[in-house]
Parts: C-alpha cells; sequence; structure tokens
C-alpha cells in the first residue's frame, strides 16, 4: 500500500474508512474520513466487563485525524467513500441498537451511559437527534 491510498482500519475497536498519508516501518499513518463501527465503550483489557477500574468512554477518530495503524490492520477499500458526519450518526446508532437489545446487561447499560456522554462531546445536534 502507498501514500494516498483508500483504506479501512481498525484502531482500539473502531473501523474507519482513511488515506494513507505516510508508510512507516510496522504501521500505516491513515488520516481518518468516515466511521464504519464506531469504538466501543468500557475497558479495551476487560471487554464486555461492567465492574472495572476504569470505565472508558471511547470517541470515533475525528474528521481527518490521523492515527498510526499496524500494518495488519489496514486494507485496500475501493468503494465509495462516505460523508464522515452521517457515517459517524449511523456508526453510532448501530453501537446503541446493539446496546439496547440487551437491557438487562449491565455491560450493555454502563455502555449506553459512556455513548450519550460520547454523543453530547459530539455535538452531534446537526438534523439528527439520537
Amino acid at each position: 500500500m502507498q501514500v494516498g491510498q483508500i483504506v479501512t482500519a481498525f484502531n482500539k475497536t473502531g473501523k474507519y474508512i482513511g488515506e494513507i498519508t505516510a508508510v512507516n516501518q510496522d504501521t500505516y499513518t491513515v488520516r481518518c474520513l468516515a466511521v464504519l463501527i464506531h469504538p466501543r465503550q468500557g475497558d479495551l483489557h476487560n471487554p464486555n466487563e461492567a465492574d472495572v477500574p476504569f470505565f472508558h468512554e471511547r470517541k470515533a477518530l475525528a474528521f481527518r485525524e490521523q492515527a498510526n495503524i499496524p500494518l495488519k490492520m489496514v486494507r485496500p477499500y475501493e468503494d465509495e467513500v462516505l460523508d464522515y458526519k452521517e457515517s459517524l450518526i449511523s456508526a453510532v446508532q448501530k453501537l446503541q441498537t446493539q446496546l439496547k437489545a440487551k437491557p438487562e446487561d449491565a455491560y450493555s447499560v454502563k455502555s449506553l451511559q459512556a455513548l450519550d456522554g460520547v454523543i453530547k462531546e459530539y455535538e452531534l445536534l446537526y438534523s439528527i437527534r439520537f
């Protein structure tokens, strides 16, 4: 892969469409253009656990934010690049739907609370309300 190539990249449980801006020894630097999967909330080392010392609120990469992604987590992308704002809203709604499907699960409840905080930070009050 090379600089300028459009790719998908996995970063901390999130999946993005991005553009390679640098090729490094062990990573690609990828500029985020759209969100395919919103990062999960909570502790990465204890997935699906609500009772952890620190339950993280995880935001998606911002539009044009760059991240160093391990080579094995980057794949070529051939389809149309989605609009960032629309892709972020869609990814958040998909995660909310998954979490709301398990209302008795402590992890889902805590994740929804964390996600509500993240949504407020995004200031996604455009035309769609969550």
